[in-house]
């Protein structure tokens, strides 16, 4: 899932629509039960609102223990330019802004995308971040039996690895970097949000999925959320807007619903 980011409907006078989409597409997770879920970022509409990140965490709570769940930090969490301020006040009611979880033989990298496109508000905890990447991709890529799968907030592209700068994107003189640097270590998937509807694009060997939103959609797109099928080293997913969701899945029948995009 991807900005549920409650408050955005109504400009933060309230987060009722929010709660009813964050609340319906819980109750299918439990229904589905996945190996894991993860939030790819703006989890609020207003950083640092206590009400909406409240709410976020009481919905939470409603999942099915037995499910992890992962929360990714988003520019409305922590900033367009994030501090070190708005760092440690995402920590301290959400958790870290980046980290690793393992589920069979995926190894999960979730990254604090804000720090990669603007660094400058935060320079010492960017670089950190980038030096833990870097240890963390050595580290990972001598083990043979797992996929390092990235999930993030701000995609690196929206279609094409070439494509010009833009407030949907990681800037070109970040974006390459990363990029070369996720593709050394052999990663093939990233998964991100943060543009409210669905894209995506390919780089070499590596795949950039881009989810719609749980929340408010934009574009012309419809609220909803992605599923993840793991068959071998193939990630097949398929986007379900919220009057097509599945009654049950089954390995290998994975469909994208007939909703408007």
């Amino acid at each position: 899932m991807s900005d549920p980011q409650f408050g955005m409907y109504a400009k933060d006078q309230n987060f009722a629509q929010e709660t009813a989409n964050f609340e319906f597409a819980i109750a299918n997770i439990n229904r589905l039960h996945p190996r894991f879920v993860v939030i790819c970022g703006d989890l609020v509409n207003h950083r640092g609102d206590l009400r909406q990140i409240a709410e976020y965490r009481r919905i939470l709570k409603n999942i099915d223990p037995t499910i992890p769940i992962y929360s990714v930090a988003g520019n409305h969490d922590v900033g367009d330019v994030p501090t070190m301020e708005t760092l440690q006040a995402f920590r301290q009611n959400i958790g870290p802004d980046y980290y690793t979880f393992a589920s069979d033989n995926i190894l999960g990298i979730v990254l604090d995308s804000n720090l990669i496109r603007a660094p400058q508000g935060a320079p010492q905890q960017a670089q950190e971040q980038k030096q833990w990447l870097i240890q963390t991709l050595q580290v990972s890529r001598s083990d043979k039996h797992k996929q390092i799968v990235v999930f993030q907030h701000i995609p690196y592209f929206i279609n094409n690895a070439n494509e010009s700068d833009d407030y949907f994107n990681i800037p070109q003189v970040h974006r390459r970097i990363y990029l070369d640097l996720l593709k050394r270590a052999g990663v093939k998937y990233v998964f991100a949000g943060h543009y409210h509807r669905n894209a995506g694009g390919v780089d070499g060997q590596l795949t950039e999925i881009v989810t719609g939103a749980v929340g408010k959609p934009l574009g012309g797109s419809v609220s909803g959320f992605r599923i993840v099928a793991v068959e071998g080293d193939t990630l097949n997913t398929a986007w379900y807007c919220f009057g097509g969701v599945p009654n049950q899945l089954v390995p290998g029948e994975l469909f994208n619903t007939p909703c408007h995009q």
